[in-house]
């Protein structure tokens, strides 16, 4: 009898792998009906981190968002499945044990069967919290294996995490493929490693099409024993996101595999809708280029939604570098040679931090890194003379323990730092807040929700939740469309300065301050100019000082505030921007020197 493959729709990474925002909650109802009549899936995938904080930004209350999103799948028997990040749970920095525990239960009650959980580093001390506490709040807990391709990633060292996870009580086991640069071969081997050693545990497989992998990765997961395959639909799969189902269904139904039959009556008013919502607004907010694969992915590793921030981040330093370079009396570089230095550093940097898999954060910490040794080197000045502290934190093992070891010159500079090593459980170091979060419930009149939902979101995304209750949140996301509107229809954005200069010209700043150096933003958002995220907003002045990794701005984005960090310790020479100005990712707002 032939084996079934079932399908999972990544409907909410769909969007999330493509663009700023997902749609709204009314939008989500009126596309779900039509994704149950495609008939051909047994899971959706409904939530995660970035959608609550989306909707949080958007001024629409999340909790109702993921209720009424998961209700017409619980009614028609489709599972629900939510992502996770481990230590980390919704957001991008590490969660109390208390305030992680209540995610669970609220989630299950709220209609999401599956919790997904993840760790960028493959710690299973970070997932053992995840695993008892989804299966202590009546959820299936599935651990997603962070997949990357190095020497130290081997199929025993996969083995080992899953060895452990299995112990502490995990159901299933998803192989995330978060870049799409595993080997099928690979993927094959594992997978049948698992299945052989835990026949019980159920395997799903997640692969963005980026270098153009997964589609062979898909059917040799298959192949070796795999229960489902993740799969997107036009008009937002293949690129930088996942297959289309119809591919990966027509693939599988001819190599023999039970699959289900597609309506493509149902497929097509889909794909109609989601072009709906693009058009309506969501398309604002797409990076073109993510509709591209690129073979490039397979040399460095990083994940294919990171190749637009990339380019973005080589445009913004362009000029500065070539300045540099000039002033040098040295030949300047392309764009595009620029591109394949900073990939070939990402080769050089990653093996010497300890091989991380490249998810998030760990990739945007590898890739800054990166970034900066070039900046350097093309300076003449030596590596690694800038890592910032959530860099540093990895190096340390205050996130979890790499994967490999750490090259003998990063070694050194922890030891002239006066840094230490932490061994211990990276949960420990967060200590349980409900109790505070509860207080500042009765304080504020506010009140907890059903199954003390609202306390879990106020818990999880302080400021987000505050800004959706005061409804600067709505104000800001409105103003947020307007510009992206207006940048549509302009052929041009030019950066608006606040003081000095009447036009900014990063190369007349970089000749007026030669020893300066850019302060970037790593994220498109609102500028927050700010000391102290708690303590009323304060605009710098030229001749503040400044420390090296140290904030000194913050950049209001869908997922949370986001620090600004010095480049080095000196004083402000130039400030481009002001306060709650729209700033792109990779806009140099100031100049310290």
């Amino acid at each position: 009898m032939a084996k079934e493959i079932k399908f999972s729709l990544l409907y909410r990474d769909m969007w999330q792998s493509s663009g700023k925002y997902v749609p709204k909650v009314a939008q989500l109802k009126q596309i779900a009906p039509v994704i149950i009549d495609m008939g051909c899936f047994d899971r959706v995938e409904t939530n995660g981190g970035a959608f609550e904080q989306v909707n949080l930004l958007f001024g629409e209350n999340p909790n109702k968002a993921v209720r009424e999103w998961t209700a017409p799948f619980n009614k028609v028997g489709i599972q629900t499945h939510m992502l996770e990040r481990g230590l980390n749970a919704l957001r991008m920095n590490p969660v109390p044990e208390d305030v992680r525990e209540l995610m669970y239960k609220v989630k299950a009650k709220q209609g999401t069967n599956i919790a997904r959980s993840f760790c960028g580093l493959n710690d299973h001390r970070n997932l053992k919290g995840s695993v008892i506490g989804a299966k202590k709040g009546g959820m299936i807990s599935q651990v997603a294996l962070s997949i990357t391709y190095s020497p130290v990633h081997t199929v025993e060292y996969y083995m080992g995490v899953v060895d452990k996870v299995v112990e502490y009580g995990c159901d299933e086991i998803c192989l995330k493929d978060m870049a799409g640069i595993g080997r099928p071969a690979f993927l094959g081997r594992l997978t049948a490693e698992i299945k052989k050693k835990y026949p019980h545990i159920v395997v799903q497989y997640h692969g963005h099409s980026g270098p153009g992998f997964s589609v062979a990765s898909m059917l040799e997961v298959a192949r070796a024993g795999a229960d489902y395959i993740d799969v997107a639909m036009e008009p937002l799969s293949w690129g930088k996101i996942h297959p289309d189902v119809i591919t990966i269904q027509a693939m599988l139904k001819d190599a023999g595999f039970k699959v289900k039959d597609i309506n493509m009556d149902a497929y097509m008013e889909a794909r109609r809708l989601t072009q709906t919502f693009i058009d309506d607004y969501l398309g604002y907010f797409i990076e073109p280029t993510n509709y591209q694969c690129s073979s490039l992915l397979v040399g460095c590793g990083l994940p294919g939604g990171m190749m637009g921030s990339m380019m973005a981040d080589l445009k913004g330093f362009h000029g500065a570098i070539n300045m540099s370079l000039r002033n040098q009396g040295k030949k300047e570089v392309t764009l595009n040679e620029l591109a394949v230095m900073l990939f070939q550093e990402v080769e050089y940097v990653w093996p010497r931090l300890g091989y991380p898999p490249l998810v998030t954060p760990f990739s945007q910490y590898v890739k800054n890194t990166a970034l900066m040794n070039l900046m350097h080197t093309l300076k003449g000045e030596p590596r690694w003379k800038t890592i910032d502290k959530d860099t540093m934190n990895m190096i340390l093992g205050k996130t979890g323990k790499l994967p490999g070891e750490l090259a003998p010159e990063i070694i050194q500079i922890v030891k002239e730092k006066g840094l230490e090593f932490y061994t211990g459980n990276p949960q420990d170091a967060f200590p349980n807040e409900l109790p505070k979060f509860e207080q500042m419930m009765k304080d504020e009149g506010w009140d907890r929700g059903q199954d003390d939902e609202e306390l879990f979101e106020l818990a999880m995304h302080e400021r987000q939740y505050r800004d959706y209750k005061s409804g600067i949140a709505k104000e800001r996301f409105e103003k947020d469309l307007e510009a992206a509107k207006e940048k549509a229809g302009a052929p041009k954005i030019v950066v608006r300065p606040v003081v000095e200069m009447p036009k900014f010209d990063v190369e007349a700043v970089a000749a007026q301050h030669p020893n300066a150096m850019p302060v970037q933003v790593t994220a498109k958002g609102n500028m927050v100019w700010q000391y102290d995220v708690v303590a009323e907003s304060t605009a710098p002045a030229i001749g503040d000082k400044v420390e090296e990794g140290k904030p000194i701005c913050y950049v209001q984005t869908y997922y949370g505030l986001e620090e600004i960090k010095a480049p080095k310790t000196g004083k402000i020479v130039y400030v481009a921007v002001g306060q709650n100005d729209k700033v792109e990712k990779n806009q140099i707002v100031a100049f310290v020197e």
